[in-house]
């Protein structure tokens, strides 16, 4: 297929993975987690301190375990997800501080922000997997906060969801959570019902708290999505191929201890990298390193048959505005475009990551239908090209009364419910509202029509009953 971004070829690729293998072996990767050390150490690795260094037959040993694709489970089946090769899901925002109103108002996130963005996700024909801190809740203890983000995640939405990579405990506490959800912690070994992000701290480490999330998350089969965010620049190199180079080799160090804990497990081949500005020394997640970025990260995980994650609807701006749709536009429509599997961020992010906003959700959210309705392919058969009807309408005709147009009119097209398509005079009478005040408008009709999903109120008890213990330990 003919696209102007950048094609790796096998040479650019195999350039990429030999400098990585070269880091891995000679400089190392630190690992700030005992446990991890030690089973490094079991298999055979050299580690020095906190170092681990790594021969390419570690690395191509675990590769070949790892899945290329696989199904994250949801408590309502139908609503299942596939995660690689050609399947994709778009996920929200994730790790936001504060919550930008209409107005460009900042304020610190609560709880009932959480909630919502929830029922959203539930409510959402377009974000099909619920996500993992959306926002930060500063009205929760910042230690056990995780046990309500969970809870809120199992009984507000029976989508499939995003885990606790907090810490060990942590990660423990939601696969004890999930356990209680599927019946049972055994029900869930041979099936994966969460994805959990673990970050690696650029350059060349992982913190303990992201070492020992990753290895009990491998240990209990869930899904682990292992990314590097570098900043260009800062972080990591001034130069997008040196990036590459780093990012991938902490990439394979993480995804390479996944599968010595468990042969198998799903993995995720991830990367939000961009460019720091040289200005404000601010990561830049609206630029077009970024999607310069995800699309060659995109080849890279096919290169070792892994699913792929990256950023969406990302942006620098701070309200719903022209740039914000821009920067947005550009990433998530590259990630899809470039076949990237786990599409994180997809709606609602502002400030570069520091803000969610509930308009700019259903703004990207529609991005997200328009996305999908432009992957949709034609069907290209004698009843679609429909011949006969052409001939009939014939030279200088029109089309807008044939029984056909009457019968498809209001299937064959994307009919978008945010987008404005008015005439100035109806623009006018209605307000000549902004996207992001029409979109305020849908926010509270969305949340006010919410229901609940059916849960069997024992599961919901036992829930309830676990994060109270928890918090009370």
């Amino acid at each position: 297929m003919y696209d102007r971004m950048q094609e790796l070829s096998g040479r650019d690729m195999e350039k990429i993975h030999n400098a990585a293998m070269d880091l891995l072996k000679n400089t190392g990767v630190s690992f700030n987690d005992q446990e991890a050390l030690e089973i490094f150490k079991k298999n055979g690795h050299k580690v020095d301190g906190n170092t681990v260094f790594f021969k390419e037959p570690d690395i191509v040993k675990a590769l070949k375990t790892a899945p290329r694709h696989f199904t994250v489970h949801a408590r309502d089946p139908e609503k299942n997800v596939k995660i690689g090769e050609d399947d994709f899901v778009f996920l929200p925002g994730y790790g936001a501080p504060f919550v930008m109103d209409v107005k460009g108002g900042q304020r610190q996130a609560t709880m009932e922000d959480y909630d919502n963005f929830c029922k959203l996700i539930q409510t959402s024909s377009y974000i099909n997997m619920n996500g993992w801190m959306m926002v930060e809740p500063s009205d929760m203890p910042h230690d056990t906060v995780h046990l309500d983000l969970n809870l809120s995640n199992m009984l507000l939405c029976d989508k499939p969801f995003m885990g606790s990579p907090v810490s060990r405990q942590g990660t423990l506490d939601g696969i004890e959570m999930a356990g209680i959800l599927w019946g049972g912690k055994d029900n869930i070994m041979d099936k994966t019902v969460s994805v959990s992000l673990i970050n690696s701290l650029s350059p060349l480490q992982f913190s303990d708290e992201m070492a020992s999330a990753l290895i009990e998350l491998a240990r209990h089969n869930q899904a682990c999505v292992v990314a590097s965010l570098i900043m260009a620049g800062g972080s990591g190199p001034v130069t997008l191929d040196g990036v590459l180079v780093l990012q991938n080799a902490e990439i394979l160090a993480g995804i390479t201890l996944a599968q010595l804990v468990r042969p198998g497990v799903p993995v995720v081949y991830g990367s939000t990298s961009s460019a720091m500005d040289m200005k404000t020394g601010a990561l830049s997640i609206g630029a077009p390193e970024l999607s310069k970025n995800i699309h060659l990260t995109a080849q890279m995980a096919r290169f070792y048959n892994l699913p792929s994650r990256s950023g969406g609807s990302l942006t620098d701006a701070l309200c719903a505005d022209a740039q914000a749709g821009v920067e947005s536009a550009l990433a998530l429509s590259t990630a899809a475009r470039s076949g990237i599997n786990f599409i994180l961020h997809a709606g609602g992010i502002l400030g570069s990551y520091i803000a969610m906003s509930f308009e700019k959700f259903l703004i990207d959210e529609e991005a997200c239908g328009m996305v999908l309705n432009m992957f949709k392919p034609l069907a290209l058969t004698d009843e679609s090209i429909d011949i006969d009807m052409i001939k009939e309408v014939g030279i200088g005709g029109q089309y807008l009364t044939h029984p056909k147009t009457f019968r498809l009119c209001r299937t064959e097209f994307f009919m978008p419910s945010l987008m404005s398509r008015k005439n100035p005079d109806a623009w006018t009478r209605d307000g000549k509202k902004r996207i992001d005040q029409a979109a305020q408008d849908k926010v509270a009709q969305r949340l006010a029509a919410y229901e609940k999903p059916d849960i069997d109120p024992e599961i919901e008890k036992q829930l309830t009953q676990y994060v109270e213990k928890r918090k009370n330990a």
